[in-house]
């Protein structure tokens, strides 16, 4: 999963990983969250036959897809982006009770489970903010999310999760988020003698052998690229 996709993740993990796994991606704005989920699920499809999906919350699909290509990766045929800004809007439809985000969700996966069968593999969610945001019920999300990841792992996926993080703070929002997956991914930058280095480090990674240190994180030609060590 992880050593054969972004170029320099040996320096990063000793071990790879088995699904199922979930996976929190976390990091401030800028930190390149959303292109680290892009970059890795097209470089783990390109030469399989695995079927994945990109579900996002953020953007509409045309400026995601004008984000991958900037990014210097080429678009996949088996990895469908899901576009559902619009459910936004679907209270104004749907007026007996108010939309269960989580549940539509749910089926969404359960839906390409049935279409795709076990070459459906890998699921990236952006973001749980948004997520939560939509959502006028916020009771008991650590049950919620207990029951969402569970069901993640039922269907054997590789996920990633987008989290917005404030450097510093704990990888959680309002389920304990960081408790239940089995991944925490940082996505950070950093400042020092006037300049900026965006940077990588794993804060866990269950069944993997890796390392916890700062590793820096380009964007190159073709994606992005994981580097040396930072030094405090």
């Amino acid at each position: 999963m992880f050593k054969d996709t972004v170029p320099g993740f040996e320096r990063v993990f000793k071990t790879d990983t088995d699904s199922p796994k979930v996976v929190l991606v976390t990091g401030p704005p800028g930190s390149l969250k959303t292109s680290f989920c892009y970059d890795i699920m097209t470089k783990f499809l390109r030469n399989s036959e695995d079927f994945g999906v990109y579900l996002t919350l953020e953007e509409e699909k045309q400026s995601q897809i004008k984000n991958i290509k900037d990014l210097g990766v080429d678009l996949v045929k088996n990895m469908h982006i899901s576009d559902i800004t619009d459910l936004r809007e679907i209270d104004e439809i749907i007026e007996e009770e108010d939309t269960d985000y989580v549940e539509f969700i749910e089926d969404l996966l359960r839906n390409f489970r049935e279409e795709k069968g076990e070459k459906f593999t890998i699921f990236s969610l952006d973001s749980l903010g948004a997520l939560y945001s939509l959502m006028e019920d916020r009771e008991n999300m650590r049950k919620r999310m207990f029951s969402f990841f569970k069901l993640l792992r039922d269907l054997n996926l590789y996920c990633f999760v987008v989290m917005e993080r404030i450097p510093g703070s704990e990888a959680n929002l309002l389920g304990d988020e960081g408790f239940l997956v089995d991944g925490v991914i940082n996505l950070g930058i950093d400042r020092k003698r006037g300049k900026l280095t965006r940077y990588i480090q794993i804060e866990k990674m269950r069944g993997c052998h890796h390392g916890m240190e700062k590793h820096a994180l380009e964007v190159s030609d073709n994606g992005l690229k994981v580097l040396g060590p930072l030094f405090e």
